[in-house]
């Protein structure tokens, strides 16, 4: 059996491979290894516990709670707000432990758990090791120890979370938005209440769609990994920009005025340079991804600005960015994390300061993002492989140095597992678009070859 816990928390489709139990048991051991790391020595211990509208989020919200209560954790229930929202409040709360229900950007079928340990920072790979040891070791039979009595845990709603992280969004902008009008697609998810009302307080004239989560259409035909709807808005509302959100609102794409496409490396470019120019940019450092594209690594190096690249997922990002000090950092994707004023990516912040920026300068966002010009990147997942083996298969690795031979210094190869998903990603980048997708459907071709 795999490891439970990808890059992002545990996932899989709801009540098949995320099923009540395991939520319950995770919970659980959750409880237990942070006890025995003294987290909660000296008081009782308490968890926030915030989901997304997915149908299946009612009962792993509840199998979530029963868990933690029934190993003596205190839990506020949020509710349904982003996941940003509930890593803010367990610091903001001074809670001990954070829990959040989602899949992200996943289809609706799927579920996740995602931990936040004590001021809502995501737990470290050990802590989540010695979770799934624990979760393995009592399935098989092991009995918990119990409180009982008072010592058990108690639930109560906390119905204030909603307010405290919209003032809390209002409370760092550097500024109001007046004058702007913005279209928010909310991805049927969890900012489908919170982005609308932050962007409106903050002064901005809202036009909104993939606003009605019915539990059901989370992420479908809309959000961040589906922009034509948006781009089709905010052309026919006359809006200065668009923000699509993902499905539990930890990323953040945009649409500029003509309904063109900001990617996670062009909003880190614009809120890069803000940044620098307010002195708050630390180290004069941006923190990305080896997926970012080589268009925004020439950018910055053209405007003075240093970047370092992790391995992909924001959590790896997050860990250099704490590690040295840095104050921004993102994904290609949208995750985009401001460490003065979140612990993880937060995708209604990031449009609510990507438009404070259009607001300030009074330049467009197209003209904003032109900062850096995107070189042709091609992505291709490939489904059905064994992607433990990308990095061992001699015939793959093969493929790659042949690739990158004929692409010289004009462009890259990435092949990397996904850490939420059973596929393998081909990534090629090229001055020439046509030559990017025949790499590309090439290396995606040996790796179903290699790997299938």
């Amino acid at each position: 059996m795999g490891r439970l816990f990808g890059t992002d928390g545990v996932r899989g489709v709801a009540n098949a491979d995320l099923t009540a139990e395991l939520a319950l048991g995770l919970s659980v051991a959750a409880a237990h290894v942070l006890a025995e790391a003294g987290t909660f020595e000296g008081h009782r211990p308490v968890a926030v516990v915030g989901r997304d509208p997915r149908a299946s989020g009612e009962f792993l919200e509840a199998a979530v709670v029963a868990g933690l209560a029934s190993a003596g954790v205190d839990v506020l229930r949020v509710g349904v707000l982003p996941t940003p929202a509930v890593a803010y409040l367990t610091g903001a709360l001074g809670a001990d432990l954070g829990v959040m229900l989602s899949a992200s950007h996943n289809a609706m079928p799927d579920n996740g758990i995602k931990f936040f340990a004590r001021g809502g920072h995501k737990l470290a790979d050990e802590l989540e090791d010695r979770i799934e040891q624990t979760y393995r070791a009592h399935a098989s039979g092991e009995p918990w120890d119990r409180p009982t009595g008072a010592g058990v845990g108690r639930v109560r709603d906390y119905d204030q979370g909603f307010d405290n992280y919209v003032a809390h969004l209002i409370g760092v902008l550097p500024n109001r938005l007046d004058g702007l009008k913005v279209v928010i697609d909310g991805a049927h998810g969890a900012a489908a209440r919170v982005s609308p009302e932050a962007f409106a307080r903050a002064g901005a004239e809202v036009v909104t769609i993939g606003t009605e989560p019915d539990g059901l259409n989370i992420n479908h035909e809309c959000g961040s990994t589906h922009l034509a709807k948006l781009r089709a808005a905010v052309v026919e509302h006359g809006a200065d920009l668009g923000v699509a959100h993902d499905g539990d609102a930890d990323r953040c794409l945009a649409v500029d005025a003509k309904g063109d496409e900001v990617d996670g490396d062009q909003i880190l470019a614009v809120l890069g340079l803000a940044m620098r120019d307010a002195g708050s940019l630390r180290k004069n450092t941006i923190v990305a991804t080896v997926m970012s594209n080589l268009g925004f690594k020439l950018a910055m190096e053209r405007e003075g600005i240093d970047l370092v690249q992790t391995a992909v997922g924001d959590r790896y990002v997050l860990e250099e960015m704490k590690a040295n000090g840095f104050a921004l950092g993102g994904e290609q994707s949208g995750h985009v994390i401001v460490l003065d004023h979140a612990t993880t990516g937060d995708g209604t912040l990031t449009g609510l300061m990507l438009a404070a920026r259009v607001a300030a300068t009074g330049r467009s966002l197209a003209e904003l993002a032109g900062v850096m010009e995107r070189l042709p990147q091609v992505l291709v997942n490939v489904r059905d492989v064994d992607k433990s083996r990308v990095a061992t298969s001699e015939e793959l690795a093969e493929a790659v140095k042949t690739a990158e031979l004929e692409l010289g210094a004009t462009g890259r190869v990435l092949l990397r597992s996904s850490g939420t998903e059973p596929l393998v990603r081909v990534m090629v980048e090229a001055a020439d678009i046509e030559q990017a997708r025949a790499i590309a459907q090439r290396l995606a071709d040996v790796v179903k070859s290699a790997l299938g």
